[in-house]
């Protein structure tokens, strides 16, 4: 159980997608502008990336290595035609607003990589920890760049339920007068997340300065006594 917890630390704090290896980037750009379609988003991928480190894990001693790379794709982008499929049964207002996005996660580097990085090599549960906590530390980064552009693009915060496009809330944050709509533009995507990525390693800087200075004190004071 402590191995798993560790899995999926790793998958989503560690080595988040976004905010530590910078993958995926295009389709967390393109569909952050509201937190509707960045939860929509975050899930769709979440269960991809479930179900393709599953299979893939249970087909990895079978699947020969010289044709490993076709194999994945096929089973990502017959993964994703399947949700697609379901989300326009179920979501049509969240399909559309999604647009080629949803299709465009068969590429999405992310998938890709942890099927060959990680499902291939070991079990399947651990595999589909390593799935959720992944498209966890997707759907956390995503959440957050949505609600930073939403909230300072619009002055608001409305989420939309998916099934019955029934508005859920719909919070007035400041007055739309002073709101900076250039933030729900792409351009404004790429503003906040430099921003969130500046803090982010300034924080980590931060962190390790601290333990250094930690380290060599306790050094320091074991050398004296």
């Amino acid at each position: 159980m402590k191995q798993k917890i560790n899995i999926f630390i790793s998958s989503a704090f560690s080595n988040n997608s976004t905010f530590v290896l910078l993958l995926g980037l295009c389709s967390i750009l393109a569909t952050s502008s509201t937190l509707s379609s960045a939860v929509g988003m975050g899930l769709a991928v979440m269960i991809v990336l479930m179900m393709t480190n599953l299979i893939i894990s249970l087909l990895r001693k079978i699947i020969p290595a010289e044709i490993r790379i076709p194999v994945y794709i096929i089973i990502i982008a017959s993964t994703v035609t399947i949700v697609d499929m379901l989300m326009k049964a179920f979501t049509p207002e969240l399909t559309i607003t999604l647009g080629v996005y949803l299709q465009l996660i068969v590429v999405n580097c992310i998938i890709m990589a942890r099927a060959e990085v990680f499902a291939s090599k070991n079990k399947p549960l651990d595999s589909l920890m390593d799935g959720f906590g992944t498209a966890f530390g997707y759907l956390i980064s995503i959440i957050v760049l949505s609600l930073l552009r939403e909230i300072i693009g619009t002055g608001s915060l409305t989420f939309v339920n998916p099934f019955t496009n029934a508005t859920v809330f719909s919070w007035t944050i400041f007055d739309a007068r002073y709101a900076i709509s250039l933030m729900v533009s792409n351009t404004g995507a790429f503003l906040i997340l430099g921003l969130l990525l500046a803090a982010i390693n300034a924080l980590s800087m931060l962190i390790s300065s601290h333990k250094k200075r930690r380290k060599e004190a306790l050094i320091a004071k074991g050398g004296q006594g």
